[in-house]
């Protein structure tokens, strides 16, 4: 049986296999790879490794190729994610210019939300002309792509997202009987770098890693409920604590007036970090949030849909009163809102 008619377990076996050799490999030739020292966001003391991502893909690509169909978008999603993550290696390698990467960011997402919207473009609301909902569409992955990497400073974080978060999107698909195995195959050929990434971590995910799959989790999302795989809000539920975290850090540093593109350390996952959770308790801390909200998402998925955006609320209440909760002690610690 070839992989087109593979099940979920076979998949997901495939790309855990052949990620965790290709991650071997990169452990190999470690000390010619680039690795990221401190500066002003980091929350280690030393220099890491930074392009462990490369796994994820090395394991995921060739099982989503060998099953046509199994993405939304086929080849033209997985040749955006291919881009993204050639020029987040160089990124990583070298550097690239923040308007040539958010240029180059845009440029894929409009096409994929172009894509994506284009054929239901006779389901869009009256109001809402087909341009303007490209537009939209686009921003949002263009915003995504970068949800992952602003929560790769902390061990374990985003590749316990990954894990979970695309874990919920192979259930949730299952749910539906929509093709499910490529997401299983993610999920799975994150495992290894999960592994490597828990306190202390010998490897980021690096920017090869996340921004792919913050866009791919966004481009995912937006066509299961576009094809009505899944509700609109079982996306935002399953990423809540990485689309909350970045949201609100970023609409907090644009009224301070500060340089939004600059190294920072004011997300809530570092806050917390450098009020004592550490690595450990830091990843304690977001895993249980992550754990809670792709379960209950799934569990109204499969008991009560027409609850979900009422649970998604609750949720952002809870995350609310989190950050207050961060805000206070961090105040109390630094007086400077930084």
């Amino acid at each position: 049986m070839g992989l087109t008619a593979a099940t979920p377990g076979i998949a997901a076996a495939a790309a855990l296999v052949v990620a965790a050799l290709a991650l071997a490999v990169v452990f190999r030739w470690r000390d010619r790879l680039p690795h990221a020292v401190p500066n002003a966001r980091s929350l280690h003391d030393g220099p890491m490794l930074r392009v462990g991502g490369i796994s994820i893909w090395a394991g995921f690509f060739p099982v989503a190729a060998a099953m046509p169909g199994a993405i939304p978008g086929g080849g033209v999603t997985l040749a955006a994610v291919a881009a993204l993550a050639g020029m987040s290696l160089v990124d990583d390698w070298r550097g690239v210019h923040a308007k040539t990467r958010l240029a180059l960011q845009l440029a894929l997402a409009t096409v994929v939300a172009a894509m994506l919207l284009w054929p239901q473009r006779a389901a869009l609301p009256p109001a809402l002309p087909l341009a303007a909902a490209i537009a939209i569409a686009a921003l949002a992955l263009a915003w995504a792509a970068n949800l992952f990497n602003f929560m790769d400073g902390s061990d374990g974080l985003a590749a316990a997202m990954a894990v979970l978060g695309f874990g919920a999107y192979g259930a949730a698909a299952g749910f539906a009987g929509a093709p499910s195995a490529a997401y299983w195959a993610l999920a799975a050929a994150t495992i290894p770098l999960f592994v490597l990434n828990l306190p202390p971590a010998r490897t980021f995910m690096g920017d090869v890693g996340s921004v792919p799959l913050g866009f791919l989790a966004a481009a995912v999302g937006l066509a299961g409920w576009r094809a009505g795989t899944w509700p609109g809000w079982l996306p935002l539920l399953v990423f809540l604590p990485f689309v909350a975290d970045a949201s609100v850090t970023l609409a907090q540093r644009l009224l301070r007036g500060e340089r939004v593109w600059e190294a920072h350390r004011a997300h809530y996952y570092q806050r917390l970090h450098q009020l004592g959770a550490g690595h450990r308790g830091t990843l304690l801390f977001f895993g249980v949030l992550m754990t809670g909200t792709a379960a209950s998402a799934l569990l109204t998925l499969a008991f009560g849909p027409a609850a979900g955006w009422w649970v998604l609320g609750g949720w952002c209440a809870a995350f609310s009163l989190l950050f207050a909760g961060i805000d206070y002690h961090w105040n109390r610690r630094n007086p400077d809102p930084r």
